[in-house]
């Protein structure tokens, strides 16, 4: 008779039998992202994809769409008078509606397309006739959390999967030393936390790794032995000891990303340092990116810029950006439009003019999709004297690459850029588009939860086939 805790030798065929769900599961799921051994389950598309990548450049705080992409000469006639007499004013987040309030900076066209694009974005501009400016986007939630959980997820409650971790689950990554979804850090977690990044019901290694855009990139990253034999020897005792484990308890989601998650950090000790070289970059590159700028907000978006071309290169399937700290307010103006605006707008400007440009000359932009935006837009009213409050019935976002129809505008807002009047878009529908050009139907990229076969577009959701190329 024995207490129960003693495990015989078990032969290789036998653990993998056992263990079908354990470590054989982790090394088929190995073999099944990579290239050569793609199967249903993982890397297959419903169709052929016109994107393999997309890099999310998300403009935290809500920038206003009347002062970038989206202008309205009625604001200038207006300028100062009451909103109230023109059209319905609908209750704003903090109850504090000013006059009518003109937009600082001036329009003009830009490439061949001739689209407008404010003063704010010169180097964006120079880019437009790549782009697909959607003017029409709306969003159910006027607060940051919510919002913010909308965009990345579809929902506006916290706990569902990220798209990135959606794109992730569908597709794998290329890439069988780096994470497949990264989201690059630059000083600013939107509200919401770390939850806009996650894998919600999905399988926790399908979450966002947090990348920093200097230094080692990542922490922790570096081996802690004197010697790799150490670390070796230390990595195949935990494999012992997790097995052994499994065999006690069974199957746990959360028990085989950490296994996962060990595996992939190991491999990672490798690809991060080269990876986090910028100096193998030429001195064109690094300047075009913004790196020589006095401004050192625009010096970290460069390198976020330059972090996340190298990712998708390497085949990490979604990356996406956050906004560096420009000593002031997010995207977030509710007071000093003007200044924190031009702020923001400094820092991002270049390093995305230089990232499209670089995808461009490199063959990456045409499979490569890039989404530009944030969770909602701006009053065209003032709050206050001289900022603006949220406004979630209509702002503008944008896509270039990947199968985009650059050089056009989709939808519109009224003559105040208040509320979309012509071809409203959901975010459900910016997610849909994305998953098509991935070669996925948003109906069919599903995963079972709570009795139902979940997706991020949830019941909703229309591909917008005018901007597809």
């Amino acid at each position: 008779m024995h207490c129960g805790k003693f495990r015989q030798q078990y032969t290789r065929r036998e653990i993998l039998r056992q263990c079908a769900n354990g470590f054989g599961a982790a090394a088929l799921t190995a073999l099944l992202q990579d290239r050569g051994f793609a199967s249903e389950s993982t890397g297959k598309t419903h169709f052929p994809p016109k994107a393999k990548n997309v890099i999310f450049l998300y403009m935290d705080g809500g920038p206003s769409q009347v002062d970038t992409f989206d202008p309205k000469p009625m604001l200038s006639r207006f300028n100062g008078k009451s909103p109230g007499d023109f059209f319905k004013v609908e209750a704003t987040q903090f109850d504090n509606v000013g006059k009518v309030l003109e937009s600082p900076w001036k329009f003009k066209p830009y490439g061949e397309s001739g689209i407008p694009v404010s003063d704010l974005f010169p180097q964006i501009g120079s880019c437009i006739d790549d782009m697909a400016i959607i003017r029409s986007v709306v969003s159910q939630f006027p607060e940051h959390t919510f919002a913010n959980y909308f965009l990345h997820t579809g929902s506006g409650l916290q706990g569902r999967p990220s798209m990135g971790a959606w794109v992730n689950y569908g597709l794998g990554s290329e890439c069988q030393d780096l994470p497949g979804f990264v989201v690059i850090n630059g000083g600013l977690i939107p509200p919401g936390g770390l939850d806009c990044f996650n894998s919600g019901f999905l399988p926790a290694s399908f979450q966002g790794s947090v990348f920093k855009p200097g230094g080692s990139g990542i922490a922790n990253v570096e081996r802690q032995e004197k010697s790799s034999q150490t670390q070796v020897r230390k990595l195949k005792l935990m494999q012992q000891l997790d097995l052994l484990k499994q065999q006690q308890t069974g199957v746990h989601d959360e028990i085989e990303s950490a296994i996962s998650n060990y595996e992939l950090a190991y491999k990672m000790q490798m690809a991060i340092p080269d990876l986090m070289t910028f100096n193998k970059e030429s001195k064109a590159t690094l300047d075009l990116y913004g790196f020589n700028s006095e401004y050192e907000p625009t010096r970290t978006y460069g390198a976020e810029c330059l972090l996340a071309r190298r990712l998708v290169e390497r085949g990490v399937r979604f990356v996406e950006l956050t906004c560096p700290n420009v000593k002031g307010d997010r995207w977030d103006q509710h007071s000093n439009l003007k200044r924190d605006h031009e702020n923001n707008a400094r820092a991002v400007d270049q390093p995305i003019a230089g990232l499209l440009k670089d995808l461009k000359q490199r063959g990456l932009l045409e499979s490569t999709l890039v989404i530009w935006g944030g969770e909602f837009g701006r009053t065209p009213f003032a709050q206050g004297t001289n900022g603006r409050d949220h406004n979630p019935f209509g702002f503008t976002m944008w896509m270039a690459g990947g199968g985009i129809k650059g050089g056009m505008t989709y939808g519109a807002t009224d003559d105040w850029g208040y509320k979309v009047v012509e071809n409203r878009v959901e975010i459900h529908d910016i997610h849909a588009t994305m998953l098509h050009l991935l070669g996925l139907k948003h109906t069919k990229s599903t995963f079972r939860f709570g009795g139902r076969d979940m997706r991020l577009t949830d019941v909703h959701g229309h591909v917008i086939h005018d901007v597809i190329a």
